[in-house]
């Protein structure tokens, strides 16, 4: 099993076309203090094992972080769970300001 790179561009599209994606933010409470991406969920990549279950095996999830190592790690081991369609956002959340899509806080 493996994952995808998306870039922002890519997940906005997707999420402007109202196609079905889970985002899962993996980075640490302070870090998503300073805001994230609306609609996320905030797993911290150390929960992610106790979390699996509430992540849809089916569907697109795509996992992100500050810039984009940690949520690797997390596509590495959801598709070696199962996960068929899962996308590491490259470049991180540092990536989606820098191409000026909104963060919430």
């Amino acid at each position: 099993m493996s994952f995808q790179q998306i870039t922002p561009a890519q997940l906005h599209a997707m999420r402007q076309a109202d196609a079905p994606c889970i985002l899962v933010d993996v980075r640490t409470s302070p870090e998503v203090m300073r805001g994230m991406i609306d609609g996320a969920r905030h797993i911290v990549l150390p929960s992610l094992p106790g979390n699996v279950d509430s992540l849809p095996f089916d569907h697109d999830v795509v996992f992100y972080c500050q810039s984009g190592a940690r949520s690797a790690q997390a596509c590495m081991w959801f598709a070696a769970q199962g996960g068929r369609r899962v996308y590491n956002l490259q470049g991180g959340i540092l990536a989606w300001m820098r191409e000026g899509y909104p963060l919430s806080i």
